[in-house]
């Protein structure tokens, strides 16, 4: 059912467009073009493509939203987990130790103050 209205959401969309382009637009358009005495006058054209837009536009509309209802409700509303990576373990994130003071170790010196020093020249 579902991609049997997904085929006919298609060909909708197709001859949307195709009416679309047919149209005259004031550049001159893409059809529609040769003597007036068609089939169909200009005016008569005109209206029955405009029409066909506005149908066609509303069935595309409707279409898309039936289309959305039926893709939300159909189906296991589960998460598909047959691709899913089983997570490496991890050992618990803990604080590092603080680094061990050398009980024999003479204590750091602040650095020299160089600035009496005079710069040679």
């Amino acid at each position: 059912m579902f991609a049997f209205l997904l085929v006919i959401h298609a060909i909708i969309a197709a001859t949307l467009v195709t009416v679309i382009l047919m149209q005259r637009s004031e550049g001159g358009g893409l059809g529609m073009g040769g003597s007036p005495s068609g089939l169909m006058s200009a005016r008569g054209a005109a209206d029955f493509l405009s029409r066909a837009t506005a149908v066609l536009a509303t069935a595309f509309v409707g279409f898309s939203i039936l289309l959305a209802v039926l893709a939300a409700t159909r189906g296991a509303p589960a998460i598909d987990t047959s691709l899913a990576r089983t997570p490496a373990t991890q050992a618990p994130i803990t604080q590092p130790a603080p680094a061990p003071v050398p009980t024999g170790a003479a204590p750091a010196q602040a650095p020299a103050d160089n600035s009496a020093v005079p710069l040679a020249r």
